[in-house]
């Protein structure tokens, strides 16, 4: 897959990925959550985030 390196598709990409876990996290019920669900949780972020530093290098 090519790198993103036009500015607007890395918007584009950050915000579906922000309302991807927005969605998660809504789909989360306090009462049942498990690990796991915090886990995944994480690991979305961490994943944003390390998205945001390659298109921050590009």
């Amino acid at each position: 897959m090519k790198p993103i390196s036009n500015k607007d598709q890395q918007v584009q990409y950050l915000k579906g990925r922000l309302q991807m876990f927005v969605e998660v996290l809504d789909s989360i019920e306090p009462e049942t959550t498990e690990l796991e669900d915090i886990d995944r949780l994480i690991s979305m972020v961490d994943d944003l985030e390390e998205k945001v530093k390659q298109f921050k290098s590009r």
